[in-house]
């Protein structure tokens, strides 16, 4: 049997929209082994139990890659990371089919061959950058070449995510943002991205509450996730700091504080109980063979 254990990711963090992304201690695995039939899912909805599931799509891809028959297999699924919630489900689901694959025949693909695979199937790296690295990615596509670079964060920061018990589509979050961006929101945007890679590397928090505040898409999507308002005030009452993870519904806190993280998730739970809430820190390791 192969194992493969994938951390969970939190995108754009603000201001790096598209760009940035984070894994974060909350993982998801699925195990393939040998079958008698040509493919047998479970842990997933019914649904997805065939050839559409995207775990066995890359889990294909990566075969394809290698240049190897689609071998009769079973997969078995133990996701902790909510599907369209803004945490990498997708990339989770990417990443474990193909390195499925790849261990299946021997790890042949190193780090940079999957994530140009999976940017392939994703549409773009920056969940699934995280998500095989570990860390703090920052990642573009140039000319069809995946580049990404990575970011230590520092030990004393800590991220809470606030898990609202609905969705946000990725295509409505999408379809909110404007067309058209001008020059000086441009040079904004720039700016407080790169300061907010230094800031988690120093964990800074004073200047990662300035260089987060984002104006590309936070202020539309913030508009689709109706608690927004209320959640991010109790957590600034708490001193932390919120931002929306990838198109959401998921808030991301980050504080400094072990004791204020447990206080958010305390204060979140009266007024959302029905919200999931996890205490997290930054996986390091990335996507592992278990």
């Amino acid at each position: 049997m192969i194992k493969i254990k994938v951390p969970a990711t939190s995108a754009n963090l603000g201001v790096g929209f598209d760009c940035l992304g984070l894994a974060v201690s909350l993982y998801s695995y699925a195990s393939f082994t040998e079958n008698s039939e040509k493919l047998t899912i479970t842990g997933c909805d019914p649904k997805y139990q065939n050839t559409d599931n995207l775990i066995y799509q890359a889990f294909v891809k990566g075969c394809q890659a290698l240049e190897q028959d689609v071998p009769n297999v079973k997969i078995t699924i133990e996701n902790q990371i909510p599907i369209s919630r803004g945490l990498g489900s997708s990339a989770f689901c990417v990443v474990a089919g193909l390195m499925g694959a790849n261990a299946w025949f021997g790890n042949t693909l190193n780090k940079e061959q999957l994530l140009d695979l999976a940017t392939q199937i994703e549409g773009h790296p920056d969940n699934v950058s995280p998500a095989i690295y570990g860390q703090l990615g920052a990642s573009f596509i140039d000319h069809q070449d995946v580049q990404t670079v990575h970011f230590q964060v520092h030990p004393s920061l800590h991220f809470v995510a606030l898990i609202p018990d609905y969705q946000v589509s990725t295509e409505q979050a999408r379809s909110i943002l404007p067309k058209e961006m001008s020059y000086q929101t441009a040079i904004y945007q720039i700016g407080h991205a790169v300061a907010l890679t230094k800031a988690f590397e120093l964990g800074d928090l004073e200047l990662i509450k300035t260089a987060i505040i984002d104006k590309m898409h936070e202020p539309f999507r913030s508009k689709l996730i109706p608690d927004y308002p209320l959640a991010k005030k109790i957590v600034e009452e708490n001193s932390g700091i919120l931002y929306i993870s990838g198109s959401g519904s998921t808030l991301m806190a980050i504080t400094n504080d072990n004791h204020t993280a447990d206080n958010i998730i305390a204060d979140i739970k009266k007024d959302f109980p029905a919200w999931e809430a996890h205490h997290l820190t930054v996986d390091n390791q990335g996507a592992t063979v278990v």
